[in-house]
């Protein structure tokens, strides 16, 4: 993400208790045996309990929840601008990791009318933004199971301590979904942190003559009356956060890059001009990335531009970036092109675990920029940190981008520290084993979840050297560290 927002309000989960004997067993849970025959062995039972209302991430104890995990949702939504009225239908195919009595789903604002799990009908329960769903009878853990929840209502953003109005906005042409750390609850039902990535299906119904942009490959449209639903498919596991539903008035720009859709879409709201070129180059930036991070992770390409005096930061929503107008009102801007395309490896393809991380998404993307500006004759990647390290604030130095803080999520040291960081470790170990480093990282993590531990021994494996010092000055000192020697 590329940012310029701050903000004021957190989510508060549900801690649920109890159990639930398996179906079928009397009130001890252990079949009784006949008179004055052998006793059999008895019946094993389990022990059923709500999930967590949370994923467990220190920063956000909320955010997300425990007890399962998601393979695919299917997300269909009606949306009607006019009234500002969102009609849905999620279904979620989903693990049970332990055995669960009932489980909890991230919702925010919108009315549940009605939820079903493997086809029976489930109790549902609503405290602040958790959704508690009560099936029928318990889950077992390593089980699969459906869930489908109805709803309704007028979706509205979130105002949150740390980005500022993320969610669902209400636009004067229809509507914007997006945001980080949190977004999606507020038009679907979801286990709202990136620990737990899953594929996704959309199908978004707009009146006729608008536009519905969202993640991953075109399915195409149909229309019916006066409603065009329009269809996305994103087939690599995504974190929610990354979920986007943009709908109005657009240009719209469509092609094939590599055997893989190029969909770009710019507001209507703004002349045509630097926008339209800046993310009319989006898959020769990515063609550049390519050749330094390894394949290209995902199944299209593309870039949306928006218009919204709210939507002050660019954000690498999956596959199909979204950025706010205002970056390119001094002319054409492939730099945050760049960044938010980076963020397709370092950030998306390989997510963070926990948020204390966000300095492996922005740190490497920022150096991506670097990357690309010295790739394209603007400067030097030595001069832009030497630029970086000589004007960073005492703010920069005082905080750790490793472990920044909730409050300094989004902080200039989480972006040029971080990136000040990537390049102390490229001059610690040389070019050759610093690019093997970031494809080997790529590659191995593709479609996974990481760890700044884990990147810290995968770089000491690759180069063959003890890198803690480095790591611990860069990411983890208040201080200003000293500069590593030029390339």
């Amino acid at each position: 993400m590329v940012l310029a927002l701050r903000g004021g309000r957190r989510r508060l989960g549900l801690l649920v208790s109890g159990t639930l004997l398996l179906a079928g067993c009397g009130s001890t849970g252990v079949e009784r045996p006949d008179p004055g025959t052998t006793q059999p062995t008895p019946i094993s039972t389990r022990s059923f309990a709500p999930g967590a209302a949370g994923a467990g991430d220190p920063y956000f104890p909320s955010y997300g929840n425990g007890g399962y995990d998601v393979a695919h949702y299917t997300v269909q939504i009606r949306y009607d601008p006019g009234k500002n009225r969102l009609t849905g239908t999620t279904t979620l195919r989903a693990t049970a990791t332990g055995d669960l009595s009932a489980f909890n789903l991230d919702l925010a604002g919108l009315t549940v009318r009605s939820v079903t799990v493997n086809g029976a009908r489930a109790s549902h329960a609503r405290t602040d933004d958790e959704l508690v769903v009560t099936p029928a009878t318990g889950l077992t853990a390593g089980n699969g199971f459906v869930a489908e929840i109805r709803y309704d209502g007028e979706p509205a953003a979130l105002d949150n301590t740390v980005l500022g109005g993320g969610g669902w906005l209400h636009t004067s042409d229809g509507a914007i979904a997006l945001g980080q750390p949190e977004s999606a609850s507020t038009w679907f039902p979801v286990n709202d942190h990136p620990s737990d990535k899953a594929t996704y299906d959309f199908e978004i119904t707009v009146p006729k003559g608008l536009t519905a942009v969202s993640n991953g490959v075109p399915k195409g449209r149909t229309t019916k009356g006066n409603w065009t639903t329009w269809t996305w498919s994103e087939g690599s596991p995504m974190a929610s956060y990354l979920t986007t539903v943009v709908i109005g008035k657009f240009r719209v720009t469509t092609g094939e890059h590599k055997g893989r859709p190029v969909y770009s879409a710019v507001t209507t709201k703004v002349a045509e001009g630097a926008p339209d070129r800046s993310i009319a180059r989006t898959t020769e930036v990515a063609d550049y990335l390519e050749s330094v991070f390894g394949p290209y992770p995902f199944e299209a390409y593309g870039g949306v531009v928006v218009a919204d005096d709210r939507i002050g930061y660019a954000l690498e929503a999956q596959s199909r970036p979204v950025y706010a107008a205002s970056f390119f009102r001094q002319g054409d801007n492939t730099g945050v092109v760049a960044h938010e395309l980076a963020h397709q490896w370092f950030g998306n393809s390989v997510s963070l675990q926990k948020w204390q991380d966000i300095w492996l998404n922005e740190g490497l993307a920022t150096y991506a920029e670097w990357l690309w500006a010295e790739h394209t004759g603007q400067s030097t990647v030595q001069h832009t940190f030497e630029q970086k390290y000589a004007t960073a604030t005492g703010q920069v130095w005082r905080t750790p981008p490793g472990k920044p803080g909730v409050a300094n999520l989004f902080s200039r040291s989480v972006y040029d520290r971080g990136g000040m960081a990537v390049h102390a470790l490229r001059v610690a170990v040389g070019d050759a084993d610093f690019f093997a480093i970031l494809r080997t990282w790529a590659a191995e993590k593709r479609n996974g979840n990481a760890t700044t531990a884990e990147f810290v021994a995968h770089a000491e494996r690759i180069s063959h050297k003890k890198l803690g010092k480095v790591f611990d000055a860069w990411l983890y000192g208040t201080d200003r560290p000293a500069a590593p020697k030029a390339l």
